[in-house]
């Protein structure tokens, strides 16, 4: 037999900044979460090992079955309002994939979902016009499932992390009783991912061309460093505090957060009033206070304990620091699933 019957569950979230694993105590909840682990991205030696400490009992076939999240470059996760007049139109879809996201329909592997509860897009009834377009181009699915092979994971559900992020964020909020627009933000090498969320789904989504890699250049002038590899070393490390920077290493990325948000605030009346980010290493922290200083926003303070909880999913000890860091919150909201339109069972008895 290939694969073993498992007993336990194991998701994996594969990030530019990290590879984060997980294992728990059964394959759907209510489960633990028993124990985890990072390594960082490109160390297969490190990934290997992590893989085999998490396995009390190694599998025959050798891969570790695991349910995947992953964020691969040319993701696209866009938030669109539809015509619904046009919706039947032969064509339709793919000139907006065209003009309103540049991409070949036909190149991609596209889902419709609903924008507020994250649901399938029907498209027979077209009853509403706020959606998400989700996808990534077919060869990169192909080329992501043979990297995963190679580094021995099996993944039984493979899914785009941030679509799973916003779906957890806006069940969060939901549970929480929050009804402050948050602004997130997945800031990668080139490119931010940015989309403005409350409990009521997605209401804004943008892609900025400006990311981590387009600070280097600044920090090089600044501190009068020989080379960009230099800069590049000292920005990710954590041997220098870059917070008095902070203003000028994100000016330009801050230019165009404050264009979209001011678009939003204008369009529904509400605020910003708070910011997270999602996969920044710790070496990074400072980055999210300093934007949020500069957009005049607070951010904001995950705890998933409680919602979690909720949703049947606890944490051991060894674990319990996770719930509390925005980095690790796409590899939790790997483990559950949302439905913002129905209450979970453990809220109806409430």
């Amino acid at each position: 037999m290939l694969f073993s019957t498992a007993t336990k569950g194991y998701f994996v979230e594969l990030s530019e900044h990290a590879v984060l694993l997980a294992r728990t105590s059964a394959l759907q909840p209510p489960f633990t979460v028993e124990e985890v682990r990072e390594v960082a991205p490109g160390d297969e030696a490190a990934l290997a090992d992590a893989i085999a400490q998490l396995q009390p009992k190694r599998s025959p076939s050798g891969y570790l079955q695991a349910n995947v999240a992953v964020f691969p470059a040319r993701r696209l996760v866009r938030r669109h309002s539809l015509d619904l007049k046009r919706l039947k139109e032969p064509g339709y879809l793919q000139e907006v994939c065209a003009q309103q996201f540049r991409v070949e329909l036909e190149k991609y592997t596209i889902a419709l979902l609903r924008s507020d509860d994250g649901s399938d897009y029907d498209l027979a009834k077209a009853a509403h016009k706020e959606v998400m377009f989700c996808g990534l181009p077919v060869e990169d699915i192909q080329s992501i499932q043979q990297r995963l092979l190679d580094q021995k994971l099996y993944p039984d559900r493979l899914e785009l992390g941030t679509v799973g992020t916003l779906g957890g964020l806006v069940d969060y909020l939901a549970h929480s009783g929050s009804k402050t627009p948050v602004l997130v933000l997945e800031i990668g090498g080139d490119t931010t991912h940015s989309f403005i969320v409350t409990a009521g789904g997605v209401e804004a989504s943008r892609p900025i061309p400006q990311g981590l890699d387009a600070m280097v250049p600044i920090v090089q002038k600044e501190l009068g460093l020989k080379d960009e590899e230099a800069a590049k070393r000292l920005f990710y490390s954590n041997t220098f505090d870059f917070t008095g920077m902070g203003p000028l290493l994100t000016k330009r990325l801050l230019k165009e957060l404050q264009s979209s948000i001011g678009f939003y605030e204008v369009q529904t009346g509400q605020s910003v009033g708070q910011l997270v980010t999602t996969q920044l290493a710790p070496k990074l922290a400072w980055l999210e206070a300093a934007i949020a200083t500069a957009l005049g926003v607070t951010p904001l303070k995950l705890d998933a304990t409680a919602w979690m909880k909720a949703r049947g999913i606890t944490f051991s000890d060894v674990c319990a620091r996770v719930s509390h860091e925005p980095r690790w919150f796409g590899l939790l909201a790997l483990m559950g699933r949302y439905d913002t339109t129905h209450a979970h069972p453990a809220e109806a008895k409430k």
